[in-house]
Parts: structure tokens; C-alpha cells; sequence
């Protein structure tokens, strides 16, 4: 049996003497005894370098491997080995030029990582060849403690033919070789797109077609699962009982850093490949350190695993130019980390390259190799944690607010733009709405769980809330789940673009939301780009969002229709709603637009069904504005407390360790000191002093009781363990 969990908080880098030291120096020895002296106690290596291990077909030289692994066996520092597949070979392309992935831009070029075509024959077979003679031989070493499968992988947006052959095989074996049904399925006659013989399936580069489309993404991303699968398997074979098998899943990187549900690999399908799941998150520091990107990547990585702990195998240090971290960042974002569910926080990469691509995206140490103030804070985090890590270790969280999020509804909504209803005309993504609802749950400090469209009701049932951001395309069974939750006493909020379409992107035939009316309390058959509409916010009985300025809607208005007896309550909101309830009770309206031509219509409607409730948020909202309608929707569902009171002061994350007390993590993303009474007592485990730069021991946690003033310092932290 592999196993599940590490035995203590992991801290190190990506440590590569291949190409990280530069020819004629020998500074393995010399990097290893400063990683110790910065309390590191792993490494992981070989991912990056096939054209090493492998330097010629059939040649293997892993002196490298043996270099770095004998040199942290004698400094006392743990291993990961990755499989070096992410990168291919000189040699293997000119043998096999197929081995490139071909792209909607064409044939691929050599020279990036990640360009090959992850179901070709050939580059499956040697990549299999590498695994087994590398893991082989490094299995047996006593400090290698896991294995990581291949790097950030995804579909790299392969068209190629085998991919579109093995999709059309799927296609199928999924219609029983039944072309009417597939043309049926996804309204294949629309511009003479119907297919009548399996020979003449078309190239999909130029399908229009998004149901065929997005099924085609979809394929894709179970090839990534299965890729992710095989090479566990092949390792599987060879690792030890008390070994484990990881991957470093990643995000969407639409704005320059981690961000988002990745659109090439879906995360929760992917994982089952792995023993603990494995991540790469970077993100913007300086005056834009927010901590929301850690702790969004934390939450999807502690969900893929339905709550078990992960490790971080990338972050940045130095990072990219404008990354710096200022005085206490770095110590802050490791602990940030942890405080999502981290059991490890490693850097890419351990010292900054001298050539090549990555040669400004710096590392723990500079160009010079020589101790500097990001390694020194990196030290005073390292040896923080041989202190305190166990206090740490296997956090675990009880979370009451759940997300579901969808890689079905990223890809149609990639094709249908929220603004313009084509693939162009629009900007805003379906990422966009995700992280909206996340920042604003974040800055809140109403931690939440991530769960696929196809979680169970049995799991849904664990949470007071659980939000749909733009849950686009879902099947029927989704829908049911969700019925059954807010019947069932759950408190359920959904966003403009929701149940729009069946898991094949063909939009519902009924009123919408789809067999949804009477959960929701409302329906709408029109939706535009607004220009100037405000949203006016208030009415009867939600007296809470009367304090929200009217602002302009943006990006599109869904012109909700509420059922029931409160016209009084939409008309106070500005909407001239009136009719008779057909759903049992009568729907609130939380806000409306105030708009000459669209005054008789609800922008937010809130309607009890069962012995829960459902919400609707059928535009978008300022960051200001979605906080307000949220925090009443917190307060609605009862989980509102002196955390969340907390929200704009400091950033709370909470937690249970291994030995069951409570562990509670106190945030401060500012340049400015913030002060706070403790919504908990304990003792607080970290100095109560000074900027986090500075080495300072605390020999026994200093007591706090609740009520009691807690300062922290800029870019500083506080963690209180519970008796």
C-alpha cells in the first residue's frame, strides 16, 4: 500500500545540479548543507532532464540522479524523483517527428516543453523506457520518499490525428456506431455540419460546432487523467510500500499567474491517478499579495481528495521580475500554505539559471549563489517548522460553504462569450465569475470546499451553502442533486448563466432555469448586454442589501421574472412585478433593475422551497457590490460568526491537526499593522513580535484568551493552537 500522507511538513526546492550549476563548478555538497541550515529537508529532482538520462535512444547515464541523491543522503534531505516525460529529447523528435503535437496554429516546432502529443505511440513507448529504467533505479534509495508523474500536464491542445482518431473511436463506441443519434445529439444538421458516414468524420480544428466541440475538450481531458494513470501505474510497479506517487496539477494562467479551474485537465478526474496530490501556485507578491491564489489552489487541491492534505511542489521565491517579496512575504505565503492544507511547500527552483528561458525567473538564491534576504526569511520559515511543524501537519477542515465548479461550463462559455453569446465580442471568462465569488467568500474569511458537477447529494448535504458560478452546462442528474439539497434545508446560490445546457451543450427546451422554476421561485426567457442599468438593491424583508449603492449591471442582465404575491417587496427594489405565486410561497427580491425598459424585471431573487432556499444572481456585480449580496447570503444560511466579523481586518483560515485541536491561522496581507480581538483562545505559536524576518525561538506558546487584543505586524502572522 502506498502511502496517503507525509510524516512531517516537507520544506525545500527544485534542486536540478544538471543545468542549475553552471559547468566547472561543484556546489552540490555546498547547496546542500545551506538548504539545511535553512531547516529544508527535501528536493525534487530528474523531471527536467530526459535528453540527460537518456542521451542517446537506448543510452542512460543517471550520474546526475546519483550526484544529487548521495548529497542529500549525506546532508539528511528527502527526495521526490519526477519522471522526465514533460520535455522530450532532440533525438526522439528527429526519429519521430509525430511526436510533436499539432495545434490549431499548425505543426509543432522543437524547443519549448510541453509540445508533444500525449496519446502518440512513440512517445509513449520511450517515455515508458525512461520510467522504468529511471524509477528502477532509484526506487530502492532510502531517502527517496515519492515519485512525481510528468509536470503540469494537460491535452497541450493536441488536434493531431491520433487524438481525433481515438476521439471519433470514443464517439463510437458512445452512439453504438449510431450517426443519427450523434447528429441528433449535437444538432449536427445546422449548417449542413451533419456527418453520414464515419469516413467522413470532418477535422475538428474548424468545427463551429460547440456542443461537438466541447465534447472533443472533454475527451481530452480524460486523456490527460489516463496519461496520469498510466505512469502511475508503471511506477506503481517498481516503488516502495512507504513510497508515494504524486503530480503537480496547476491552473489557468490567463492573467499571468495560478488562476482558476485549468481548462486543459480536470482536476477531480486527474487526481484519482495520485497517492497525495500535488500543486504549483504562483502568484503576484509585492502591493498585490492578496493570498487568494493560495488559498484558491489550496481549496481545489484539499478537495480532489475529499479533504486530505496535498503538498505545494511549486511556488515561487524571488519568482518573476516585480515578484520580489517584500520584508515577511515569503515567511507569510509558506504559512499560507499550510493554513489551506499544505503538509509541504517546496520553491522553483533552488538557485536562478544562468542561460536558457528561465534565466530571470529567480530562485530561492541569485545568479551569484550566495545567501541574500529571500533565502534568509526562507530560513527563519524552515526552522520555524522543525519547531512547531508537527502542531501543523494533516490540517484538516470542516468547512460549511461548498463551490461547484465545472470544465464543461469553462469550455462552452470559452465559445459562447458571456457578453456577446459568440466566441468573440466578450471578455469576461468563466473563470472570472468563479473567482469573483471566491475573493469576495475569501476576503470574508468563509473558507470553502471545491465539488465537481457530479457530486453526490449525500456530499452536498455536508455544506449550509453551496454556490454554482455560472454552471452553464450540467446534466439532468446535477440538477436533481441540487433540487435535493435545497429541499433538503441547504442554502443554494446561483449566478447569471446557470442550467443553461445539458452535459452536451444543447440548451434546455423549457423554462429556465431548467427544471428549476420552482426551486428558484422565478424563470426568464431574455437576457441582453445591459447599457446604463442600474441595479437598485432592497426591498421587503431583505433590508440588508438596502445599503448597497445602485450601480450599473455588467456584462449581461438575465431579466428575471419572480413568482408571487410580494409585487410590493419587487416595486420597493424599483421593479413593477406582479402576479400570483404558483410555487407555494412568494419570491423575494433582493435587487432589481431600475431601468426604464427593463423596470419590471429582478436582477436577484431569493425563494424558499422546502426547508431550504435558493438564490439567484442573474448579473454581474462590482467586487464591492457581490460582497454585500454574499455576506447577507452568509448570514442567510446562518454560517456568519466572529470569523467572518473578522473579514475586513485580518484573513482567517481554520483547521483541526492531526492531534485534534484547533488550529487557527491569523493573515495579514497589508503593509499595515492590524489589531483584533481573538475570536479564540489557545497559545499562540509564532512570535508575538517583529516584522518575520528575524529568527526569534518561542520556547512555549504564549496564552491568548478570546476577547483579548492580537496585534500582527505587516506582512505577519499568528497561529493560535486550541486547547
Amino acid at each position: 500500500m502506498a502511502k496517503k500522507q507525509v510524516d512531517e511538513i516537507l520544506f525545500g526546492a527544485a534542486y536540478y545540479d544538471e543545468y542549475l550549476t553552471p559547468k566547472g563548478l561543484d556546489r552540490v555538497d555546498t547547496d546542500m548543507k545551506m538548504m539545511r541550515a535553512a531547516g529544508m529537508n527535501l528536493i525534487r529532482i530528474a523531471e527536467s532532464t530526459w535528453s540527460t538520462c537518456e542521451p542517446q535512444p537506448g543510452v542512460f547515464d543517471f550520474s546526475h540522479v546519483d550526484r544529487a541523491l548521495d548529497a542529500a543522503e549525506r546532508a539528511g534531505i528527502k527526495v521526490i524523483v519526477g519522471t522526465p516525460t514533460y520535455a522530450v529529447p532532440t533525438w526522439l523528435v528527429k526519429m519521430h517527428p509525430d511526436v510533436l503535437a499539432v495545434t490549431p496554429n499548425g505543426p509543432g516546432k522543437y524547443g519549448a516543453r510541453q509540445i508533444m502529443d500525449i496519446v502518440n505511440p512513440a512517445y509513449k513507448f520511450y517515455g515508458e523506457r525512461v520510467i522504468r529504467k529511471l524509477v528502477a533505479h532509484v526506487a530502492e534509495r532510502g531517502n527517496v520518499i515519492g515519485f512525481q508523474v510528468d509536470n503540469e500536464t494537460k491535452y497541450y491542445d493536441s488536434v493531431s490525428e491520433d487524438m481525433q482518431a481515438l476521439f471519433i473511436k470514443s464517439l463510437r463506441t458512445r452512439f453504438h456506431d449510431d450517426l443519427n443519434a450523434l447528429n441528433a445529439t449535437f444538432g449536427l444538421d445546422y449548417w449542413s455540419n451533419r456527418i453520414n458516414a464515419w469516413e467522413d468524420f470532418p477535422d475538428l480544428t474548424g468545427s463551429i460546432n460547440e456542443s461537438l466541440r466541447a465534447a472533443f475538450d472533454h475527451f481530452r481531458r480524460s486523456q490527460v487523467a489516463e496519461f496520469l494513470a498510466w505512469q502511475a501505474g508503471i511506477v506503481r510497479e517498481y516503488a516502495r510500500d512507504d513510497q508515494f506517487v504524486t503530480h503537480n496539477f496547476d491552473f489557468d494562467w490567463a492573467p499571468g499567474w495560478s488562476y482558476g479551474v485549468q481548462p486543459a485537465l480536470d482536476h477531480f478526474e486527474s487526481a484519482a491517478a495520485v497517492d497525495i496530490a500535488g500543486t504549483d501556485i504562483y502568484h503576484p507578491t509585492e502591493d498585490a499579495l492578496t493570498g487568494k491564489e493560495i488559498a484558491f489552489g489550496g481549496d481545489m487541491m484539499r478537495s480532489v481528495k475529499d479533504g486530505q492534505n496535498y503538498i505545494v511542489l511549486e511556488t515561487e521565491a524571488q519568482g518573476q521580475n516585480g515578484w520580489l517579496p517584500y520584508p515577511g512575504q515569503l515567511r507569510l505565503q509558506a504559512y499560507s500554505h499550510l493554513a489551506s492544507g499544505a503538509d509541504g511547500v517546496e520553491y522553483w527552483h533552488w538557485h536562478s539559471i544562468h542561460n536558457s528561458f528561465e534565466t530571470y525567473w529567480k530562485g530561492v538564491l541569485s545568479h551569484d549563489m550566495e545567501p541574500n534576504p529571500t533565502y534568509e526569511e526562507a530560513g527563519v520559515f524552515g526552522r520555524e517548522i522543525q519547531r512547531i511543524g508537527g502542531e501543523l501537519l494533516h490540517l484538516r477542515k470542516h468547512n460549511k460553504v461548498a463551490m461547484m465548479v465545472s470544465n464543461d461550463s469553462l469550455s462552452a462559455l470559452e465559445w459562447f462569450h458571456l457578453e456577446s453569446g459568440f466566441p468573440y465580442g466578450g471578455t469576461m471568462r468563466y473563470n472570472d465569475i468563479v473567482r469573483k465569488m471566491y475573493d469576495e467568500l475569501f476576503e470574508m474569511n468563509v473558507e470553502c470546499d471545491m465539488v465537481p458537477v457530479t457530486a453526490s447529494a449525500e456530499k452536498l448535504s455536508q455544506y449550509s451553502m453551496v454556490l454554482t458560478p455560472a454552471l452553464y452546462s450540467a446534466p439532468a442528474s446535477t440538477l436533481e442533486v441540487l433540487r435535493a439539497y435545497v429541499q433538503g434545508g441547504g442554502h443554494l446560490v446561483s449566478t447569471l448563466r446557470s442550467f443553461v445546457t445539458d452535459e452536451n451543450v444543447t440548451v434546455w427546451t423549457d423554462r429556465a432555469p431548467h427544471s428549476l422554476t420552482d426551486v428558484f421561485g422565478m424563470t426568464y426567457n431574455q437576457f441582453t448586454r445591459p447599457q446604463n442599468v442600474p441595479v437598485k438593491f432592497g426591498s421587503e424583508g431583505s433590508e440588508a442589501l438596502a445599503d448597497i449603492p445602485a450601480e450599473n449591471a455588467q456584462a449581461l442582465i438575465e431579466l428575471l421574472v419572480p413568482a408571487g404575491a410580494n409585487a410590493a417587496g419587487a416595486e420597493a427594489a424599483g421593479a413593477n412585478v406582479t402576479g400570483t405565486s404558483t410555487f407555494g410561497s412568494p419570491t423575494q427580491v433582493l435587487a432589481a433593475y431600475d431601468h426604464y425598459a427593463w423596470k419590471g424585471y429582478a436582477a436577484i431573487t431569493r425563494h424558499a422551497f422546502g426547508s431550504g432556499d435558493a438564490e439567484y444572481i442573474g448579473t454581474v456585480l462590482s467586487d464591492a457590490a457581490l460582497k454585500s449580496v454574499l455576506r447577507e447570503a452568509v448570514e442567510n444560511a446562518g454560517i456568519e460568526d466572529d470569523v467572518t466579523a473578522l473579514g475586513n481586518t485580518v484573513r482567517v483560515r481554520r483547521g483541526t491537526n492531526a492531534a485534534g485541536k484547533s488550529v487557527t491561522y491569523f493573515l495579514n496581507y497589508s503593509a499595515e499593522p492590524v489589531s483584533f480581538s481573538s475570536p479564540v483562545a489557545g497559545r499562540m505559536v509564532l512570535p508575538a513580535a517583529g516584522n518575520g524576518t528575524e529568527a526569534a525561538e518561542v520556547t512555549s506558546g504564549a496564552p491568548i484568551t478570546a476577547g483579548a487584543q492580537l496585534s500582527i505586524a505587516p506582512w505577519n502572522l499568528q497561529i493560535v493552537i486550541g486547547k
